[in-house]
């Protein structure tokens, strides 16, 4: 079986390579060479490997379709996990190189400190984290990044992102929507409470803020895809970026609504952020934004002078839905920064609020 050179580069104009198999994938072979690329399934239903062929031919496996849709599919996107070499290959990743490891992820233990219900099936979960053995507290993580959390004792292992701004304190915040027959779900609504211990692997993801001086800033959201959005825009009310920022948070109905008085205590803290919750089922008591986030991202689109730098995390529907009114407005799918989260409502598998 022939070996190929597999040539990536990174959003920042560095690049690495290593040998792969015709019959291995890419994200094995780069682990066998000590390159611990963005992963997560390794099975091609979440698309956290996504990348993009710029040279050589590839088989690409089977794959969901939420995780690399037709659309991407047309752009050369390819899943990393899915893709084995028939020449020299050249991919592009949509990240830098610092986002790279080489290294295996660490593992560190948390407690956890609360577990409160923002609605019925809508979970704020506080994690303390526990001393490395180093002693450190923190966890060196960029805002929008997520980590695996995992009940000791058992398989049982879920990706979530993290909430809060980057801290000393080790303090961890996660929203987590809760789903019928969802291992995680069940494990965390009747068994949970504080005190109990979590293991926590990472961090993991490539959906964080990126320096393109100072354009506006939009920001699409999802239900508990707010959460990864949070951690971005508590970071950037830290440090006082001077962005315009917007923030479309989208949800069905009034009794999905969470987090409004944490997002009037950002913004009265951060005066360059200007947010709505838009209610799609809205009635008339609704005070909020009435319809879909997506009509009013296109809406504050139509009267932007300048054009932002976009950033959605939600559903598949909602990354498409926003691409093609960006589109409509000439800005390509290229230039947004994404992360899709997959629910399934299959018995035992990952059902809550998961980042891809």
């Amino acid at each position: 079986m022939s070996d190929h050179t597999i040539v990536l580069s990174t959003r920042d104009g560095q690049s690495l390579s290593f040998s792969c198999a015709e019959n291995e994938d890419v994200i094995a072979a780069a682990e066998k060479a000590d390159i611990y690329l963005n992963a997560q399934c390794l099975s091609g239903s979440c698309g956290a490997c996504i990348a993009r062929r710029e040279d050589g031919e590839l088989e690409l496996g089977e794959h969901s379709d939420d995780a690399l849709s037709e659309a991407d599919v047309e752009h050369g996107q390819v899943l990393l996990c899915c893709t084995r070499p028939r020449s020299d290959l050249k991919l592009a990743l949509p990240y830098e190189h610092d986002l790279i490891r080489f290294e295996k992820t660490p593992v560190r233990e948390a407690t956890i400190s609360a577990k409160s219900y923002l609605t019925p099936d809508t979970v704020k979960l506080e994690l303390q984290l526990l001393p490395d053995e180093e002693g450190t507290l923190s966890l060196d993580f960029e805002p929008g990044q997520f980590v695996q959390l995992g009940v000791p004792g058992s398989e049982l292992i879920r990706p979530y992102s993290l909430a809060n701004a980057p801290n000393w304190d080790g303090s961890l915040e996660f929203l987590i929507k809760l789903r019928p027959h969802g291992a995680f779900s069940t494990w965390l609504h009747e068994v949970a409470e504080p005190g109990r211990t979590l293991s926590l692997e990472g961090p993991s993801g490539t959906f964080v803020l990126r320096d393109n001086g100072l354009r506006p800033r939009y920001f699409v959201a999802g239900g508990c895809g707010i959460a990864s959005i949070m951690s971005m825009l508590r970071r950037m009310a830290e440090w006082q970026e001077p962005h315009p920022v917007k923030l479309f948070f989208g949800l069905w109905n009034e009794a999905e609504v969470f987090y409004r008085e944490e997002l009037a205590a950002l913004a009265a803290d951060y005066p360059q952020l200007q947010y709505s919750i838009c209610v799609a089922q809205a009635s008339d008591a609704w005070s909020g934004c009435h319809g879909s986030a997506v009509d009013a991202f296109a809406e504050a689109l139509d009267a932007e002078a300048t054009e932002p730098d976009i950033y959605i995390c939600g559903s598949p529907g909602l990354i498409e839905a926003v691409a093609e009114a960006a589109a409509v407005r000439g800005i390509p799918r290229e230039r947004l920064v994404f992360e899709r989260f997959l629910a399934t409502a299959r018995v035992g598998q990952a059902t809550c609020c998961e980042v891809a």
